[in-house]
């Protein structure tokens, strides 16, 4: 009966050794996700962790256009979360993608300025003598700089500001900015306008959208996390009630709701 058991036991950890790869595999992700989600991924992540809470959940916060270029490099991240949702497409024709490419939200651009009464102000106020610099993100690979430079030309200004602009990598790095006083005035993610830290220490007025292309979002599973069912399982919790929920309080607008001029 030993000798049984002791084979038994042997073949055990034989199947255990040969299954724990997968196992391990399929009970981490790595997420890159764009600046302008860092505080309501960061609470989405909190909630999901409730429900799974032995699996590790790591999310790398930058530009959506940076990572989009890693990605197609060799990156191991398992889900992109971006701020324009070409990107996400692009990846996904690329064939970078182990799922279509699912919207997340529309994002919405600010005014907004810790130094003085952005409540009620006007894009003809960054004129101002007074404002000597002004942040946005690098238009060239961040949504929400591009965005800003849409609105900007729109109404006007793009050339006449030229000499203000301080160009952020990202949303969150131009919300630094002038959180910090390198800058008066920022153009910046309505989602972090509406953080408590940063709605404690300045105000925001809304841009008009229809001054800029939309900020649709999207994200993909990755190639790199094809099987992994951790990165499955979080995918559809994005459309769950708690993460729609977390979603609309930092002011996103969710897939085919109207937005708020």
């Amino acid at each position: 009966m030993r000798t049984l058991a002791s084979i038994f036991a042997f073949l055990a950890c034989i199947a255990g050794a040969l299954l724990a790869p997968a196992v391990q595999a399929s009970s981490s992700i790595t997420i890159a996700a764009a600046a302008d989600l860092k505080f309501a991924m960061d609470e989405i992540v909190g909630a999901f962790r409730k429900h799974k809470p032995a699996d590790k959940i790591e999310v790398i916060y930058g530009s959506s256009g940076k990572f989009h270029t890693q990605i197609q490099q060799g990156a191991p991240f398992d889900l992109y979360f971006s701020a324009d949702i070409g990107f996400a497409r692009s990846l996904e024709s690329a064939g970078f993608a182990a799922m279509p490419t699912r919207p997340y939200a529309v994002g919405r651009i600010v005014l907004w300025s810790s130094r003085r009464d952005a409540s009620n102000m006007k894009l003809e106020d960054l004129l101002d003598p007074a404002i000597v610099k002004i942040a946005i993100a690098n238009p060239r690979h961040a949504p929400y700089g591009k965005r800003a430079e849409e609105t900007l030309r729109s109404a006007g200004l793009w050339d006449r500001l030229q000499a203000k602009l301080v160009l952020g990598e990202n949303i969150a790095q131009t919300a630094q900015f002038v959180q910090t006083g390198n800058a008066q005035v920022g153009i910046i993610a309505l989602a972090l306008a509406l953080n408590p830290t940063l709605a404690k220490a300045g105000a925001y007025t809304l841009i008009d959208d229809t001054l800029h292309e939309p900020l649709e979002q999207g994200f993909i599973i990755t190639k790199h996390a094809a099987g992994n069912t951790l990165a499955v399982e979080f995918a559809d919790y994005m459309a769950g009630k708690e993460a729609r929920a977390i979603m609309v309080r930092y002011g996103f607008v969710l897939p085919g709701e109207a937005t708020d001029k």
